[in-house]
């Protein structure tokens, strides 16, 4: 049930018949009427602004609401672009302007593969180049393996660095969405896409992150040493990176 309460709360005193008639009459009594389900309502109410060329808060809160009642970002992308055709170009791209803003958590969202997409990953943001997300999957306290997808967005790539272990220790990546580049020094790029299994070896120097119109996601499998660690090495440069051709 959609329940509004803005026009007492912005102009109960200045316009109280105003007030009542947006969230008694608009809000309780029309957008809860049956005949028309939520979202076709919410489509049609994102159309008559759009058309009537409002894009301030009142139309991104609709925006809002047309998500929060199933508006898919492709859906609502295919809305504009075929009203933007009648009502105007120009109405289109303001449109999307807030359209991104709106739904810009959704697209993060459905990236991460199966695994989720998990929080930015800030404790390491210095060691990368771009965002990265990492959504940690085994808890360290209870066991000894320690797995986590890691996503990286478009362009994002780690550090060249090196896991050191004087027995075992080591990498292993599972590539599970997207595509991306894997490097071992001295040796030409791999490019990686989901179902590719890389095996990383204690003391090669290495990196790895997404293409450059890609996001990438891999499960990252620390294998159990002796006295491993991490060394964080020089930054993979654009000149570097940009050699790189799928």
């Amino acid at each position: 049930m959609i329940k509004q309460t803005a026009g007492r709360e912005q102009l109960g005193e200045f316009a109280p018949k105003f007030a009542h008639y947006n969230d008694d009459i608009l809000f309780r009594e029309n957008w809860n009427d049956s005949s028309i389900d939520l979202k076709t309502r919410c489509i049609i109410t994102v159309v008559a602004l759009m058309s009537s060329g409002i894009t301030d808060n009142s139309l991104k809160y609709h925006l809002e609401n047309a998500k929060k009642n199933g508006v898919t970002k492709e859906e609502m992308a295919g809305i504009i672009t075929h009203t933007a055709f009648y009502v105007g170009w120009p109405k289109g791209w303001a449109v999307f302007n807030l359209a991104k803003e709106v739904y810009k958590d959704t697209e993060e969202q459905q990236h991460g593969g199966f695994f989720g997409l998990g929080e930015e990953n800030k404790a390491y943001a210095k060691y990368f180049i771009g965002k990265s997300y990492l959504n940690p999957l085994t808890d360290p306290t209870k066991t000894n393996l320690f797995l986590a997808n890691v996503t990286f967005e478009p362009k994002c790539r780690n550090n060249w660095h090196i896991h050191h272990a004087t027995k075992g220790g080591g990498q292993i990546l599972v590539c599970v969405d997207g595509e991306g580049w894997y490097q071992e020094e001295g040796k030409e790029a791999i490019s990686l896409k989901p179902g590719m299994v890389i095996t990383i070896p204690a003391e090669v120097k290495h990196w790895h992150g997404a293409k450059k119109d890609s996001w990438f996601s891999h499960i990252a499998i620390e294998v159990p040493g002796e006295n491993t660690s991490n060394e964080w090495c020089e930054e993979v440069s654009d000149e570097e990176y940009n050699k790189l051709v799928i």
